[in-house]
């Protein structure tokens, strides 16, 4: 049985990944949380974690799964943004390699380009950059276009654009069509199952197609 560890575990990905790892016999999955998950399996193992003075020791993976990711406006500032969609990440996949993981797969967005002026994109420009010279034996990035799901919470505007890009889909480039959430997380499992060494960069389109 492998050991998947899940990093953002409430954000509308995350959760969508973890039901589907508990349904896969094949996983053993531990979720690092800053509060407890509404979850319980025998397979599911839940650790409270301080990503300001993590504990490394439970760094430990077959596979990580990275779905850690905020916005400016929650975070409450650029520099509070950074934190959760650039540092964490890093620093949470420097220790894992160190500690011996192979695979790691991390939800980046459509339009990522650390040459970016727009900072979000900038930062999951240079995110991708970060962890692709770690080292890992298998690297995959996910670019999705805007997310479509269930959240606990809606930020600014969501339910418009959601509503404007799933009733106008048709009007809609296939690159910059919309994806449901759970297709993401779908595809995170999958990319993992294939026996493929390298990064591999999947933009929306392709994450659609798995």
């Amino acid at each position: 049985m492998k050991k998947a560890l899940v990093l953002g575990g409430t954000g509308l990905v995350g959760q969508q990944l973890i039901e589907l790892l508990l349904q896969d016999n094949h996983y053993s999955v531990t979720a690092l949380v800053r509060k407890v998950l509404p979850i319980q399996n025998e397979r599911l193992s839940q650790v409270i974690f301080n990503y300001e003075n993590p504990n490394y020791e439970v760094i430990i993976a077959d596979e990580i799964f990275c779905c850690l990711g905020t916005t400016i406006k929650v975070a409450g500032s650029q520099k509070a943004f950074y934190k959760v969609d650039f540092e964490y990440p890093y620093d949470i996949a420097k220790r894992a390699y160190l500690n011996g993981t192979k695979k790691f797969a991390l939800v980046s967005s459509l339009g990522a380009n650390k040459k970016s002026s727009l900072f979000y994109s900038k930062t999951k420009g240079e995110i991708e950059e970060a962890i692709t010279k770690i080292g890992f034996e298998s690297l995959f990035i996910f670019r999705p276009a805007l997310l479509l799901g269930n959240r606990s919470t809606h930020r600014a505007g969501e339910r418009i654009f959601q509503l404007f890009f799933t009733k106008l889909s048709f009007l809609i480039p296939k690159k910059y069509k919309a994806i449901q959430a759970k297709q993401v997380a779908k595809a995170m499992i999958a990319c993992m199952k294939i026996d493929q060494t390298g990064v591999q960069i999947i933009e929306s389109y392709k994450i659609a197609e798995l």
